[in-house]
């Protein structure tokens, strides 16, 4: 058994890091000060994408049962601020719930969304060292299929969310590494990355607020629930245990909202030691 170990990103007192809980307590209990402007449901093997604007709470849920979703997430107005997977996986952990905020790509480095509330929060570490809301892998992709099964597929999550940002002016180069909602993952002993079948129930929601002006996008992913094998010797098409997600968009009461600003880009003015010559 290992010992615990400090992580190494140890934030200051005052710094971004420093999540006003009360104020997204505030936002998560107080329900009758919220309406919703929006519910989609996103049918199975595809994609969604849509804007919320700073200040808005968006959910997205289970409304029929076990389904992983592969979310991506921009600046709406400058998609080359987006979410950066891996330095979120550092400064959160490998899995994220409740107060976790979700990393933009350098040189912007601020929370676009924070995370105000999770049915599954309770989960825990299963008996496996599975972890649910997953940052360790990434989307399934129609290359990888390729060269795993020498066949072509065209629903994977890369390819549903490459149709989904279509229409706002994206393409496949602004696709990133996701946040696989309501997937159960870890690492076995071999250090080789493994899925578990999602504990999603209907009802089941995992809630953001937005920190800026984001646009969106959501996969239903063609694996369902993750409880079949999708390669391997014993793969199979798992298309009956697809299931489709749902997108909530709620406006705050502005009282909610009072003295809360949303953040600026990282104050790094340097140049990177570089100096210009006349």
């Amino acid at each position: 058994m290992y010992k615990d170990y400090p992580s190494a990103y140890q934030p200051s007192e005052g710094s971004l890091f420093d999540v006003n809980k009360d104020f997204y307590d505030l936002i998560r209990t107080t329900t009758n000060a919220r309406t919703r402007v929006s519910q989609v449901e996103v049918p199975i093997r595809s994609g969604y994408a849509w804007k919320v604007n700073a200040g808005q709470v968006f959910r997205v849920t289970a409304p029929h049962g076990p389904q992983v979703g592969d979310f991506n997430i921009w600046n709406a107005h400058d998609p080359r601020e987006r979410l950066w997977a891996s330095r979120t996986r550092q400064l959160q952990g490998s899995h994220v719930s409740i107060y976790d905020r979700l990393w933009s790509t350098l040189p912007f480095m601020r929370p676009l969304v924070t995370i105000t509330d999770d049915s599954l929060k309770d989960y825990g570490i299963d008996e496996h060292g599975g972890r649910i809301h997953d940052l360790l892998g990434t989307r399934c992709d129609p290359y990888i299929n390729r060269i795993l099964t020498g066949q072509d597929f065209n629903h994977h999550c890369h390819s549903n969310l490459t149709r989904a940002v279509l229409p706002h002016g994206l393409t496949e180069f602004d696709v990133h590494d996701v946040l696989n909602i309501f997937q159960v993952t870890g690492l076995n002993h071999d250090s080789k990355y493994f899925m578990k079948a999602c504990p999603a129930q209907q009802g089941d929601y995992l809630e953001f607020f937005a920190e800026i002006d984001v646009l969106c996008a959501l996969s239903t992913c063609p694996g369902g629930d993750l409880s079949l094998p999708m390669w391997g010797p014993e793969a199979q098409d798992p298309l009956s245990v697809c299931k489709p997600l749902g997108v909530e968009v709620f406006d705050l009461d502005p009282q909610l909202l009072k003295g809360w600003t949303s953040p600026e880009c990282s104050p790094y003015a340097g140049q990177h030691g570089l100096t210009l010559k006349d």
